[in-house]
């Protein structure tokens, strides 16, 4: 996937806005659905939106390396990664890599992606 290093500062405000409520629901949602799933619907549009802060590239093979990847963290949750590379007693790590598998996470993923798909293509065709 070839793409332009160019800034976009849409992207970067959605990234900001993002992140803001990803730290929100880190902090205050205690519950079993939104800290959860939504959550991991959020994160993967937050990462989207931050890699094309920076490069120009296609919707769809972006989105899908997105998705790609947040494939393999969860797949390196299954695997206890986070233990394996030493950094078990790192909270900020296991907060951000992740520490336990779960099916519902990759639906959760997949989610945010196909939202991803359809707003670029509402928005921009």
């Amino acid at each position: 996937m070839k793409g332009t290093l160019k800034f976009n500062s849409s992207y970067f405000l959605a990234a900001i806005f993002l992140l803001i409520i990803e730290i929100l629901i880190a902090l205050f949602a205690h519950d079993t659905i939104i800290r959860p799933y939504f959550g991991d619907f959020l994160v993967v549009i937050l990462i989207y939106c931050f890699v094309r802060s920076f490069v120009t590239t296609p919707v769809i093979p972006t989105a899908i390396a997105v998705l790609l990847f947040s494939f393999a963290l969860e797949t390196g949750q299954y695997f206890h990664i986070v233990n394996l590379i030493g950094l078990q007693h790192v909270k900020l790590a296991r907060i951000i890599i992740g520490t336990s598998f779960a099916w519902a996470d990759l639906a959760a993923y997949t989610a945010g992606i196909l939202t991803v798909v359809f707003t670029e293509k509402l928005l921009h065709h």
